[in-house]
């Protein structure tokens, strides 16, 4: 709200009532909040955090899938499907194959990684939510959410700045995002999924599921994960995840509509 404001004050000094409009209307549009607003990202900067997101996603996939002692071959498929949807050149995909075997290593840092990650991205909280995304998204593909998985992951959410009943929540909403993806699973609620997925409860209003709709398709809105340093190659699966939420999202509107 504060960004809002000064911004609206900015564009009335510099264009009148109709810059103040403007002003406001971009901040809520692309919500990076008022640093990022009076401070937008410089193309060193942002291909800084380009390259450290690449880097540190692909180091954690390894980490994380080799955390319960083996990699299963879901965890490979997926992290090849990963790769594909991104549609990485030859070299880019070698390097984060040789990515993902540095975070299976035995002498990997998991606190190291997590530290250059922070200390590039810190004023990024969505990319921290993108990466943490991420790699439930990868503990949940074999249909088992191991200890070691867990463990590891809370430690990451942890460091990266998302409390435990945050960290909980997103897990219950990217499992059941998932239900709304090309493969959709069978044999469950769909209408309860879809309100985990949007991370409400089935007693919200109209006016609040509609609010937390735009709110995660805001989160992962290509053009604003780009203008905060999002490879442009992992805009493609965030852009699957919209589609999902809009599924989940339609389901909802036509359920309530009595469809």
């Amino acid at each position: 709200m504060l960004a809002k404001i000064i911004a609206g004050v900015i564009g009335w000094q510099i264009y009148g009532p109709l810059g103040a409009l403007i002003a406001v209307l971009v901040v809520h549009q692309f919500g990076g909040g008022l640093g990022s607003f009076l401070n937008p990202l410089s193309s060193a900067e942002r291909q800084r955090i380009k390259e450290t997101f690449f880097t540190t996603l692909f180091s954690l996939v390894g980490h994380l899938a080799k955390s319960d002692g083996h990699i299963s071959p879901a965890e490979i498929a997926h992290a090849e499907g990963m790769m594909t949807r991104m549609g990485l050149v030859a070299e880019r995909r070698r390097e984060a194959i040789a990515l993902f075997q540095d975070g299976a290593a035995a002498d990997f840092s998991l606190d190291q990684c997590l530290e250059r990650f922070v200390d590039v991205c810190a004023r990024q909280q969505n990319l921290k939510r993108q990466l943490i995304s991420y790699l439930i998204s990868l503990a949940l593909v074999d249909g088992e959410f191991h200890a070691a998985e867990e463990r590891i992951l809370r430690r990451i959410a942890e460091r990266l700045g998302f409390p435990p009943a945050l960290f909980d929540q997103l897990i219950a909403m990217i499992g059941a995002q998932t239900q709304f993806g090309n493969d959709p699973a069978s044999g469950v609620d769909r209408v309860a999924a879809a309100y985990v997925a949007l991370g409400v409860d089935e007693q919200v209003s109209d006016a609040a599921l509609k609010k937390a709709y735009r709110k995660l398709i805001s989160q992962n809105h290509p053009d604003k994960l780009i203008g905060q340093g999002m490879p442009d190659d992992m805009v493609k699966i965030a852009t699957e995840r919209t589609q999902e939420i809009q599924t989940a999202y339609d389901l909802l509107v036509k359920s309530r509509a009595g469809g």
